[in-house]
């Protein structure tokens, strides 16, 4: 639990001060622990950075993997369940939706790593690799001549490219939009979400591979509209590195997280079923818990206002279900 608060406590210290500014001091103080907890868990900042960077990658995976091995009608040139440029093109916008939803967790993929040290680099090397991969896979699709395999590379540092560029103008200017040159007006100011990005990104990587004509109709294609990435019901929990325990007046301790598991994984049990799955025997401390829990925001009772004398009946609210999943405890007690 502390090293949840602690990587989520890197994520917003980084996109608030950089990684050179981010320091341990700073880093405990969001995260609301000790030093020594912190050094209980990290040899230094470059060890929880490095977390921080991996536990990124893993929760974005969760969602742009499937994504990627989608399976659409299959068709001529197909590979890995359907065409790649319509599972490079899912995936790509999956990934700028999160990206835009958690812009601390962009900026820490993109443009912080590349300050790290060897470790992180190397980290993000083989990242990097592994979408090179994938976009290497439209040789299948190839058209024309057979691209290079440099091509591949070259697609990705110039996407990656293009992203990070967009972060470090949106970190000058300072707002809470991206105000970029040619984007909409909003109030006399130029702003623009990374989706919007899409067709152009997938225009320059299919150019190599399919020709002019396609590169030409990803760009006349509908950006897809804002919408929320990632609820909890989907199956894959809140978004990427969100910070759910920000602004929560009760500590998160083991019986809290135990109690939180007992109700996700099972909705509308009543104070004495709480209490006898997670371990408290006494009634009193347990319903002055779940009313605690209750006024943080991270359960609610739906028992309530019916007839008299019935039985509590507890739900984990979506933040309690994100506070449950960034503990990584909901797969049950």
């Amino acid at each position: 639990m502390q090293r949840r608060r602690l990587l989520s406590a890197m994520v917003e210290v980084l996109g608030e001060h950089g990684y050179e500014d981010a320091t341990v001091g700073r880093i405990c103080k969001r995260a609301g622990v000790s030093r020594r907890t912190f050094y209980d868990l990290y040899d230094d900042r470059e060890g929880c950075f490095l977390d921080a960077f991996g536990h990124a990658i893993e929760r974005l995976a969760q969602r742009v993997v499937p994504v990627y091995r989608m399976t659409v009608p299959a068709g001529k040139g197909t590979h890995g369940g359907g065409r790649w440029h319509e599972r490079v093109r899912a995936a790509l916008t999956v990934l700028l939706e999160c990206f835009d939803a958690e812009p601390e967790v962009a900026r820490l993929c993109l443009v912080e790593t590349l300050k790290g040290g060897p470790a992180v680099l190397e980290r993000r090397r083989v990242v990097t690799g592994a979408l090179t991969v994938a976009i290497d896979e439209g040789r299948m699709e190839a058209r024309a001549a057979d691209p290079p395999p440099l091509t591949a590379e070259s697609l990705v540092g110039g996407a990656i490219s293009v992203i990070h560029s967009r972060l470090v103008l949106h970190a000058r200017v300072g707002t809470g939009d991206l105000r970029l040159p040619g984007g909409s007006e909003s109030g006399g100011r130029g702003t623009e979400r990374l989706v919007e990005l899409l067709n152009p990104l997938m225009s320059m990587i299919v150019l190599p591979y399919l020709g002019p004509a396609a590169s030409r109709k990803e760009l006349d294609r509908p950006v897809p509209t804002p919408r929320t990435v990632a609820h909890a019901s989907n199956g894959h929990g809140p978004a990427p590195a969100s910070n759910p325990f920000r602004g929560l007046p009760i500590r998160i301790t083991f019986r809290t997280m135990r109690v939180l598991s007992t109700i996700g994984a099972q909705p509308d049990a009543s104070n004495r079923d709480v209490g006898e799955v997670a371990g408290v025997t006494d009634q009193g401390q347990m319903s002055k818990l779940l009313r605690r829990l209750e006024h943080a925001g991270l359960i609610e009772n739906l028992g309530e206002g019916q007839i008299r004398g019935q039985a509590n009946a507890w739900r984990l609210t979506p933040q309690g279900h994100a506070v449950l999943h960034a503990i990584g405890a909901d797969d049950g007690v």
